[in-house]
């Protein structure tokens, strides 16, 4: 899948297997990627989804642009 990284680049992204079998991902969620130390700038690898509520914690500490 294509995701739209904080610093402005689009990267093609990664499910690992481990992580592919415990989530599921929608548009608009918020994630935790790492870039690939080969092609970093095009490709990384999926770590983390936030939930709704971490979202909103997130967003009342400004932590988050949006």
């Amino acid at each position: 899948m294509t995701v739209q990284c904080e610093d402005g680049k689009q990267r093609l992204a990664r499910i690992p297997g481990r992580v592919r079998r415990k989530l599921w991902i929608k548009e608009g969620d918020y994630l935790v990627i790492k870039p690939w130390e080969v092609q970093g700038d095009e490709k990384c690898d999926l770590e983390y989804r936030y939930t709704a509520v971490q979202v909103e914690a997130l967003r009342r500490k400004n932590l988050l642009k949006m």
